[in-house]
């Protein structure tokens, strides 16, 4: 009787593991796809950026006054 092949079944294990993984990647990038613009992914707009590059109005900076 031969002797069981062990490194075969692991690699054989792991090439699985990796396909499953793969086909649940697919799987939410194609539930992804189809809501775009639904979830908790979405930033409320009071708390939006703004382009404002300078901070300038908003209050913020270092918090010296020159005192």
């Amino acid at each position: 009787m031969p002797t069981p092949n062990y490194g075969y079944e692991k690699r054989q294990r792991e090439l699985e593991k990796k396909r499953k993984k793969e086909e649940k990647a697919q799987a939410k990038a194609a539930r992804k796809a189809e809501r775009p613009h639904e979830g908790g992914d979405a930033v409320p707009p009071d708390h939006a950026v703004t382009d404002d590059a300078d901070g300038a109005g908003d209050g913020g900076g270092d918090g010296g006054g020159g005192d």
